[in-house]
């Protein structure tokens, strides 16, 4: 399950999303993310997934790899599922004793679980196409303003950037300590959920000193380069907002605005077909 987290990773692949200005993917990211809060209903989440289905087969990511990363978080959509399928009160279908299932709470259900899957897959597609460097200067450059009120804009997109960078190298340091604590008879598969959470206990202290190893020899290497934060540098590639970077941000307004719309016009729509096709 470690494998299968896909969050901070770059796929190297030639297509127009990976070539697209940062600054540009990063502010779309965001329009998404709220999107994702501005739809109410189902016929909004079919907009979502339209866009988002366009977005990945541009980006030539093949689709298994991006559905990997649901894996480790597959425990936190049951979960929701379930909590808010038993929790709703409203109109309901089946009872037993405290547990009751509505229809409020079906809808709800299904509704949260697409919230979180969308959410995790069009998060992910940052990282996925835009290199640790390029996402650097995306977050700088989009910061920029912050500086006259005395932010460390560099420093701060620097860290954000080194964080989600190492999220895959401590994943697999973490892989590696697991099996090495397995071949010595370590057991983190079977067993009560609490057993299996207290077996992970002996990870913890290796896993903690191999990331302040690893962050001694960034810090150590970024000084040897004569790495002094951001002031006086420059860039070797500046970031350039292109014609197909214009096109791009044209498409997303539309789609934001689609989504703004189907919020005001089509909300009670979706309410009156989920009572039919549940009748």
């Amino acid at each position: 399950m470690i494998r299968d987290i896909t969050l901070g990773q770059y796929y190297p692949e030639y297509s127009i999303i990976h070539k697209l200005d940062p600054r540009l993917k990063i502010v779309a990211i965001l329009f998404y993310i709220a999107s994702l809060f501005v739809v109410k209903d189902f016929c909004g989440y079919l907009l979502v997934m339209l866009a988002l289905g366009i977005f990945i087969s541009l980006s030539k990511v093949p689709l298994r790899f991006i559905l990997r990363g649901l894996k480790p978080i597959m425990i936190i959509i049951m979960f929701t599922f379930l909590l808010n399928m038993f929790m709703t009160s409203g109109e309901i279908l089946w009872q037993w004793k405290f547990l009751k299932i509505t229809q409020e709470g079906i809808y709800n259900a299904v509704f949260m679980a697409l919230r979180l899957v969308f959410l995790i897959l069009g998060s992910s597609m940052l990282t996925l196409t835009t290199k640790p460097i390029k996402l650097t200067d995306g977050i700088e450059s989009l910061l920029k303003p912050f500086k006259k009120m005395g932010l460390p804009t560099h420093e701060l997109a620097m860290m954000m950037t080194i964080a989600l960078r190492f999220i895959p190298t401590l994943l697999e340091e973490t892989d590696k300590i697991m099996k090495a604590q397995m071949a010595r008879g370590a057991d983190f598969e079977t067993g009560s959920i609490f057993r299996r959470a207290k077996a992970m206990v002996p990870i913890l202290v290796p896993l903690f000193v191999g990331a302040f190893r690893i962050a001694q020899d960034l810090a150590m290497a970024m000084e040897a380069r004569c790495y002094r934060g951001g002031e006086g540098r420059t860039k070797l590639n500046a970031l350039k907002f292109k014609r197909k970077d214009a096109v791009a941000a044209l498409i997303m307004a539309v789609y934001f605005a689609l989504a703004i719309l189907d919020r005001v016009f089509l909300e009670g729509l979706d309410a009156v077909l989920v009572h039919l096709v549940i009748k």
